[in-house]
């Protein structure tokens, strides 16, 4: 269902339940004002008898009064007129079958005012107003109105009443309300009428607005998308006008746009310079392999070339799996807009790593004579994820799995992030061979708080562990247990080294069959700090 119509449901919806709620208030609001009207005029037209009926009552002349009232009720209409005396006997109506009747106290009409013991005198109208359903379905309204023991009353011969009875009987006007219901029926019809006008007025005009405003806008930024996602990136975003939301949004969208072009050429022009770095670090590295053969520290040279090359391998090696990776979301139409994230945080990482390769080997010119770590505040957590993920593509084509556990909360550690990283990435990456060709196997990865001012974090695979004989020397030079061509046994080494370098501590635990594990403790502030 395209959205201008849900938005077309939804407004006829909320127009409708507006309409019927408007339509239910007024007619309640009518009804109300008609049946007020009809109560004060039958209200009224009771004082009007009591008023006509006085004289003749206070002379006892009881026929007349009478006759005055049923002469009344013919000449306006009214449907019924009783009076009832003091003890609920009806002593006249103008329905000759009423005569003599005796109201219960405790029937509907009655109960109202017996049952809560109040005065008939104080009663208020509202409360002396009765409104029934006949047989017939049609209404009726009944006006009850004290008849009050005047002082004339209490003090003429005739039949005079004790002074404190307050009340000598009631007069009920009685009305149908047959033209009150016609009326209200034709109002009824009237208000639905101009419901269904301004429905069938308001659709027309939300329809108009909401294709104009909002159908055709998004139409036409679902084709520029499109073409984004083929990578026609010379074709700028139409941009609407006065469209509100959507003319901003697609602003935003030529913006990214012209952002993912200018990325793209930022990207072809890395690519051309990092060939040229690659170049120019080989011919240097050329060069001081030159020298170096030239001078009497031939074993320090090897010890530099094969750190050096180690060192270097394992960054290209994560930029290797990025570029990968970003080999895969490229599609031949370009790169699906829900990978675009995806493609930038893998060139986001690339650039990363490969400057990583200029400060490896600036900082690895000799093992040997290492210089002091470029310290800065980093969080440990964030530096062992953020080299996971460059492992997590090899680990997977292997058939390998990583599992995280870092305890949430850690301090932040004044340390060489490069460094720190490459200790995580040797020591996963060891792990994995451990491991190698045992499909379903886990890198296990934790990290948490130490003793005092320190956090630590290990390493542990599920391999078939290490040789007690050979426990002892993994963290020597050139020292290693693969086979001819597979490694030089500078790994652990160099772990160790930056280890050491930051005052930290790392211990292994290993048993053949059980795998092992590599624990890295390190301070939160290096030791010259600390004594500082």
């Amino acid at each position: 269902m395209q959205l201008v119509t849900k938005l077309m449901l939804a407004l006829v919806g909320i127009v409708v339940l507006i309409a019927v709620a408007s339509g239910i208030t007024i007619y309640k609001s009518e009804e109300r004002q008609l049946l007020n009207v009809v109560v004060q005029g039958a209200d009224q037209l009771s004082g009007s008898i009591s008023s006509a009926t006085w004289h003749a009552m206070l002379a006892d002349r009881r026929s007349d009064a009478y006759q005055v009232m049923e002469t009344i009720a013919y000449k306006q209409g009214i449907d019924r007129l009783r009076m009832y005396n003091r003890e609920g006997e009806i002593t006249f109506s103008t329905l000759r079958a009423d005569l003599g009747q005796k109201q219960d106290p405790n029937s509907t009409q009655c109960r109202g005012c017996h049952a809560q013991g109040r005065r008939l005198e104080k009663l208020s109208l509202q409360d002396r107003v009765r409104v029934a359903k006949l047989t017939d379905g049609q209404r009726r309204l009944a006006v009850i109105t004290p008849i009050a023991n005047e002082p004339q009353c209490s003090t003429g011969e005739c039949h005079a009443h004790p002074k404190e009875m307050r009340v000598l009987g009631l007069l009920e006007v009685s009305l149908k309300l047959e033209e009150v219901d016609k009326e209200l029926r034709e109002m009824q019809e009237r208000i639905a009428l101009r419901a269904l006008a301004e429905i069938a007025l308001i659709c027309p005009i939300v329809y108009f607005f909401a294709r104009r405003m909002i159908r055709d806008p998004i139409e036409s930024l679902i084709q520029s998308a499109v073409s984004i996602s083929r990578m026609d990136l010379e074709r700028p975003v139409e941009v609407p006008a006065h469209a509100g939301e959507v003319t901003e949004l697609a602003k935003s969208f030529d913006l990214m746009r012209v952002r993912l072009k200018d990325a793209m050429a930022e990207i072809n022009q890395f690519t051309q310079r990092l060939e040229t770095k690659v170049a120019e670090r080989t011919r240097e590295l050329k060069a001081a392999h030159q020298k170096l053969m030239q001078t009497d520290r031939l074993a320090s040279l090897g010890q530099l070339s094969a750190s050096v090359a180690h060192e270097i391998n394992n960054p290209v090696a994560g930029v290797l799996n990025l570029a990968m990776l970003m080999q895969r979301v490229l599609k031949d139409d370009g790169i699906p807009p829900e990978r675009v994230k995806d493609y930038r945080r893998y060139l986001s990482q690339i650039v990363q790593e490969t400057s990583r390769v200029g400060r490896i080997v600036s900082d690895l010119l000799s093992f040997s004579r290492r210089p002091s770590p470029h310290r800065s505040e980093a969080d440990l957590n964030s530096v062992i994820a953020h080299t996971v993920s460059l492992t997590s593509h090899k680990l997977k084509l292997a058939g390998l799995e990583t599992e995280l556990e870092l305890l949430e909360g850690l301090p932040a550690i004044l340390c060489d992030k490069s460094q720190i990283q490459q200790v995580v990435l040797n020591l996963v990456l060891n792990a994995a061979e451990a491991m190698q060709g045992k499909q379903g196997g886990k890198v296990r990865i934790t990290s948490g708080r130490g003793d005092g001012a320190q956090v630590w974090f290990a390493v542990s695979d599920e391999g078939e562990g290490i040789a007690p004989e050979v426990l002892p020397r993994i963290f020597d030079p050139f020292f290693t247990t693969k086979p001819e061509g597979k490694g030089v046994g500078l790994g652990l080494a160099v772990t160790y080294g930056i280890v050491q370098a930051h005052g930290g501590e790392i211990d292994v635990e290993s048993e053949r069959g059980q795998g092992a594990r590599f624990v890295v403790k390190l301070p939160l502030r290096p030791p010259e700090e600390r004594a500082g």
